[in-house]
């Protein structure tokens, strides 16, 4: 990934896959997955089942790039659900993010506005 050598030092631990508000056109905040294609961040929604480290692992090793995906503290713009991935019990959509932020000890750093993709955990209802 372009973007992941700038950021591997400040990701914090994952404290849950992102978690988007109703408002797309707002800055946020979180802490999630991100990789440089949709394609790769269907794998990593593929592969997820509690890890998400051994899922970007596997992801990366596949592309045969160690950055396509990481994990990242991050201020975004969400964009709108491209697509829906499922693995056993678990649905995800898969969005595109404009990174305009790391979160560093010193807070909100800016950077240069980056378009990655990330997967937002969704509960689906039966009706």
């Amino acid at each position: 990934m372009r973007f992941a050598p700038r950021f591997a030092l400040l990701a914090l631990p994952l404290l849950m896959l992102l978690d988007f508000p109703a408002r797309a056109d707002e800055v946020q905040v979180g802490t999630g997955p991100v990789c440089d294609t949709q394609q790769q961040a269907e794998r990593f929604a593929v592969l997820y089942d509690g890890d998400a480290q051994t899922a970007i692992s596997t992801v990366n090793a596949e592309e045969h790039n160690e950055t396509a995906c990481g994990i990242v503290t991050m201020a975004y713009m969400p964009g709108p659900p491209l697509a829906t991935a499922r693995h056993w019990n678990l649905t995800f959509q898969i969005v595109q993010v404009l990174v305009v932020g790391l979160v560093t000890p010193e807070g909100v750093q800016a950077v240069e506005p980056v378009r990655l993709f990330t997967v937002l955990a969704i509960e689906e209802i039966d009706v």
